[in-house]
């Protein structure tokens, strides 16, 4: 297991080469039986070699992080053995290299553009949030915090979609499939990882999560890897029970590591009946003056 405590990116060039060749099968990989007995699961180093054509040496040194610059070639050789969908193609290209992609990145800001958050007061009937990197909440409207959470009445510390996945029970109850979703947003924090090793924020909250929760230790040792794509979520809300919703994820140009994230429902749908209710009941004053639509003036 990884030293909670250090960054995420030591050596994950050959972490995540040595977790891949054990969760692929030999078969699936081509590969005839031997009769040799398997003591461990998936490809052996030098059927990984072989499928991709270099040394067994090198594949050893690539896994124990002795070699981490490696020709596009090579890293398309191993690749195409690995069988790695694009997301993990993309990865292995990204940790592969790791001071060219951490030079290119920018630290993580939590400053929102006040253009940002007039464009999320003005989205009535969509929930709506600002993420980082980190899945951190920097800014919400009135919808995303009667879907999800009340991220006002959070510490600035806790407002993280991660976090409470894994480590706040009403949250996590939200979800109708917690499992899968939960192994997303394992995925997408390790896609992160792997391209800022020198974000300590991350890997403090990588260190917090595998210390207090055993799903993500588990998830987060498979080198399982996913970028940002669009969503369909099932919640089961206790105000509107069950509704299942799209999840729009797009960029913010002036801030590269930050996106715009909405929640829609199908048109003519039971959810698209269920959220707009949701959102008439959000905007019904229960506690006097003092009740806020938002409070992303004090997410920074």
């Amino acid at each position: 297991m990884e030293n909670p405590g250090t960054p995420p990116g030591g050596n994950e060039l050959g972490d995540f080469l040595r977790a891949r060749r054990a969760a692929l099968d030999p078969h699936r990989a081509g590969l005839p039986d031997d009769g040799r007995l398997r003591r461990v699961p998936g490809l052996r180093r030098e059927e990984l070699a072989q499928l991709a054509h270099v040394s067994i040496d090198y594949v050893v040194r690539l896994e124990q992080g002795r070699t981490r610059r490696v020709s596009r070639p090579v890293l398309d050789a191993l690749a195409d053995a690995l069988q790695l969908a694009p997301d993990e193609r993309a990865y292995l290209f990204t940790v592969a290299d790791v001071t060219q992609a951490a030079s290119a990145r920018r630290p993580a800001g939590r400053h929102v553009d006040p253009k940002l958050r007039r464009l999320l007061d003005g989205m009535h009937d969509i929930p709506a949030m600002i993420l980082n990197r980190r899945m951190d909440v920097l800014a919400w409207n009135r919808g995303a915090a009667a879907l999800l959470a009340d991220f006002a009445a959070l510490p600035a510390g806790e407002r993280n979609l991660i976090r409470l996945t894994f480590l706040d029970d009403a949250y996590r109850s939200l979800y109708a499939d917690w499992p899968r979703a939960a192994r997303e947003c394992v995925a997408v924090l390790r896609m992160e990882a792997g391209r800022n090793p020198d974000d300590r924020a991350l890997a403090a909250l990588v260190g917090e999560l595998t210390a207090r929760d055993a799903d993500f230790r588990a998830w987060w040792e498979s080198h399982q890897v996913r970028g940002p794509r669009q969503l369909t979520k099932t919640y089961r809300h206790p105000v509107v029970g069950t509704v299942t919703l799209d999840v729009q994820q797009f960029s913010v140009d002036t801030q590269p590591d930050q996106q715009l994230v909405a929640y829609t429902a199908p048109p003519d749908s039971p959810s698209e009946e269920a959220l707009r209710f949701l959102l008439q009941w959000s905007a019904t004053p229960t506690t006097g003056p003092d009740d806020h639509t938002t409070d992303m003036h004090h997410s920074r």
